[in-house]
């Protein structure tokens, strides 16, 4: 198990959403607080990032851990400012399962006026009746074949 979480980070959908963007902004050469990043996943969970294109120019996922995700964001946070932020969001919730449409917007520092990229990621959140755990993330950043339809923004 992933040490505790702050139960500040955990208490509602909001929260977790939040703190999932925040534990991943930061300026260039800044260690993360991965310690926090992996408190917010329940354990086995996977980071699903989409785009590394295949051997026919497609889009594939790539299952990840946390520490996989870990490993492939590291090298860039250390030479890169990066600050993503929730612009839109829908959510469906039943019971304790609930999957969220979040948008983003990523910068390499917050003052920059235009995003260098956008997308969605796709939470998928368990509630176990104390927290919120994410059980995956699966995003896609927008291309020009792929821009983000007006009811996500």
């Amino acid at each position: 198990m992933p040490q505790p979480a702050d139960p500040r980070d955990v208490e509602s959908i909001d929260a977790i959403i939040a703190a999932a963007y925040d534990s991943i902004s930061g300026p260039a050469g800044e260690k993360r607080n991965w310690e926090r990043e992996r408190s917010l996943y329940y354990p086995d969970a996977r980071l699903i990032p989409t785009g590394k294109p295949d051997a026919h120019d497609g889009l594939v996922p790539e299952m990840l851990d946390v520490d996989g995700f870990v490993a492939r964001v590291e090298p860039y946070f250390a030479e890169h400012g990066f600050y993503e932020t929730e612009v839109a969001r829908r959510t469906e919730q039943f019971g304790r399962i609930a999957h969220v449409w979040s948008t983003y917007e990523s910068r390499h520092d917050p003052r920059d006026p235009a995003p260098f990229m956008r997308g969605i990621n796709s939470f998928q959140l368990f509630n176990d009746g104390k927290r919120w755990w994410i059980l995956s993330v699966y995003w896609q950043h927008e291309i020009a074949e792929h821009a983000i339809p007006q009811k996500y923004l």
